[in-house]
């Protein structure tokens, strides 16, 4: 009975913790406090804000910030202020709370550009998208955001102490965006779409050089290349190149180097750069346990221990390229030039009156003022006119196939059997 009873009271008391805690009472400390110690009307207003935010009374502290903000708009703590709002946005969490945060994160960049906080803010927006980023074969829009917000940080704070975490989000980020291209590319291969194969695996090894699978990409490519024929040979040969040079650990390094013979090329050395970054990588990576394999696939959140740990990551957006198998422009002047090209022109028209004073293309079909051919008439004419003007069959790839005749469904008509006893013929007068 003493065991049971004290069973149920540390039940109760560890019910009675959670429920305290959910309830805001326990501290969570604030990661930009003031330590300056005074008793200014505004101190003490922001004082008991970021006590309220510790403890997630996150509605109550932006009340008592905005009201700091509005009474003390000569205070010393108005950027301190609205960090703190969007801080509690932050913390607060949910879909709502996030985008309010990235809007007062933007807002406080906007007005103290040069605050060692600026920094912070804009790391705490790439953090926002970079939490919100799903699989490779899922939506990919949280993705581009997260991978944007990282590169302005690079750009605008690059000496900033988060520099270095923000350049390994972006390693991270890019390592789920050249998944997502590569699940693509292999989609393409397995179909047979070799030359949209070969775009996707090109694309994905010269723009993300980083990513854990590169090697694969690049020997992908120059299958998909040697099944297109003897054309594109020196693309597969440039793919066979790199994977000798710039990924010598790789596991089709050795049948590279046999395939680069047997096309009697020169096999390049291992590029020592790569060789070092790649033994470096392959000691610091970390594979899913046993555990993270099976209930993986249940989770939302991309794996990305494959991800690179050094190197410098692409600071471009992924730019979709046009594959080697489209005709190339006469503009350019290369070998095959056929004059294909889509460019269009555009330009801006002042007269308002213009399009009144054209002439209407509907106004002369083709074929209607056609003078009659020598030795023709004028009916003639008019009657090729007339043939011009009747509208012609779309063209399609599908043969056109004759009518079907309907079957007849009337009964056939019997024929009367002859008169056992016909009438005598009427006699001429």
């Amino acid at each position: 009975m003493n065991v049971s009873r004290f069973l149920r009271y540390t039940y109760t008391v560890g019910m009675l913790v959670f429920f305290l805690s959910s309830c805001g009472l326990k501290r969570h400390p604030y990661d930009n406090p003031i330590t300056k110690e005074t008793q200014q009307p505004d101190k003490v207003l922001f004082d008991k804000a970021i006590n309220d935010i510790e403890h997630s009374r996150y509605e109550v502290a932006r009340i008592t910030l905005n009201t700091l903000i509005n009474t003390y708009d000569t205070s010393e703590y108005l950027a301190k202020a609205k960090l703190a709002i969007a801080d509690s946005w932050y913390r607060e969490g949910g879909a709502h709370a996030l985008a309010q945060a990235e809007a007062e994160y933007k807002d406080f960049i906007l007005f103290y550009p040069q605050m060692e906080e600026a920094a912070e803010a804009q790391e705490k927006v790439c953090d926002i998208h970079y939490k919100q980023m799903e699989k490779p074969d899922r939506d990919s829009t949280e993705a581009l955001r997260a991978a944007e917000e990282c590169r302005q940080l690079l750009l605008q704070f690059p000496n900033s102490k988060f520099a270095p975490a923000a350049q390994q989000r972006l390693r991270e980020i890019q390592e789920v965006q050249a998944d997502a291209e590569f699940r693509v590319g292999t989609l393409y291969h397995n179909k047979g779409s070799f030359p949209a194969a070969a775009n996707r695996f090109q694309g994905l090894a010269d723009q993300y050089p980083l990513y854990s699978q590169a090697d694969d990409a690049l020997w992908e490519a120059a299958d998909s290349y040697h099944r297109m024929g003897d054309q594109f040979e020196k693309q597969e040969i440039g793919d066979y190149t790199r994977i000798v040079k710039d990924y010598p650990l790789s596991e089709h390094v050795e049948e590279a180097k046999s395939r680069l013979q047997a096309m009697n090329q020169p096999v390049p050395g291992a590029d020592p750069a790569a060789l070092a970054r790649m033994q470096a990588e392959l000691e610091n990576r970390k594979k899913a346990g046993i555990p993270g394999r099976v209930f993986g696939i249940f989770g939302q959140r991309p794996d990305v221990r494959m991800a690179a740990k050094s190197g410098a990551p692409n600071m471009q957006t992924f730019q979709p390229t046009i594959p080697v198998s489209v005709p190339k422009p006469a503009a350019e002047g290369a070998p095959g030039a056929t004059g294909v090209t889509a460019d269009v022109a555009a330009q801006v028209v002042n007269d308002t009156t213009a399009l009144d004073k054209g002439t209407d293309a509907r106004a002369n079909p083709p074929g209607q003022n056609a003078a009659p051919a020598a030795g023709g008439t004028v009916a003639a004419a008019a009657t090729d006119a007339n043939a011009a003007q009747t509208p012609q069959p779309l063209p399609t790839n599908h043969t056109a196939k004759p009518p079907k005749q309907k079957k007849s469904k009337k009964k056939p008509q019997t024929q009367a059997a002859p008169d056992a006893n016909p009438a005598p013929a009427a006699q001429p007068q």
